[in-house]
């Protein structure tokens, strides 16, 4: 293949779990612009509908939470490459977090990115080809308070694709992790209603200020094709300079 295709995605298959909103579409989205037929997976069948009409792909009704479901999913929609971005967050402080509240981040974030690489993983592996690519995040490195849980699931969820990676590298699949910074999703719509919350997140950043979900997807496409054939096991950080960032003092000329 010449450079001017390393990334096309011409008769590849895309599945982007969470593709219903925010980055997930954006994903769908771009993917599609680059050639790939994409299945838009979303518990809200409604928005991935959207998704799909976006993208001239097809919508799918799944439920992460339900490894019956995800199973069935992976059998009937085999996938060259899987995208996923489902995830929650409760933002509290340790001695307020409730067992429940622990469990229900826990079971979305990393319970369900397990059954998720198991089940679309096996398929990859079958055929002997494959990209799977996760979202974590920031998070899953450095952290403040009130991010326990989320934080943990984060970096639990890079471990466990790096694991991925070594146990389905020899069969032609690749597996990576994209973290971000701080991204305008429903997720975050908790710290946008503070302005100095948000203000103080956009400072942080060597760009000074948040990213649009827009600006995920470059790595995704990345990822997914042969641009990056020779990436496996990597996590990439499309954190406008976050994690590179320590301390915002500027000494005198």
């Amino acid at each position: 293949m010449g450079y001017d295709g390393l990334f096309r995605l011409d008769g590849r298959r895309a599945v982007v779990i969470g593709a219903g909103s925010g980055i997930g579409r954006e994903a769908a989205l771009a993917l599609a612009a680059h050639g790939a037929s994409v299945v838009c997976a979303d518990r809200n069948l409604e928005a991935a509908q959207e998704s799909a009409d976006a993208c001239g792909g097809a919508a799918r009704l799944l439920d992460v939470l339900d490894p019956d479901a995800v199973r069935t999913a992976a059998a009937e929609e085999p996938a060259d490459v899987l995208v996923f971005t489902a995830a929650t967050n409760v933002r509290k402080r340790l001695l307020d977090y409730t067992g429940e509240e622990f469990d229900r981040v826990v079971r979305l974030n990393l319970r369900a990115s397990f059954d998720v690489v198991r089940a679309f993983g096996a398929g990859m592996v079958e055929r002997r080809r494959g990209s799977i690519i996760g979202f974590a995040s920031i998070r899953a490195s450095v952290t403040e308070p009130g991010q326990s849980a989320y934080a943990a699931t984060k970096a639990g969820l890079v471990q466990l694709l790096r694991t991925a990676a070594a146990e389905f590298g020899p069969y032609g699949v690749r597996v990576n992790a994209v973290a971000p910074g701080v991204v305008e999703t429903p997720l975050t719509r908790q710290i946008k209603e503070h302005p100095d919350w948000y203000a103080a997140y956009a400072a942080k950043s060597a760009l000074g200020r948040w990213a649009s979900a827009e600006e995920m997807a470059g790595a995704v496409v990345y990822l997914a094709g042969d641009a990056a054939s020779f990436v496996t096991g990597s996590v990439l950080y499309v954190d406008g300079g976050w994690t590179a960032v320590d301390g915002r003092f500027d000494p005198p000329n």
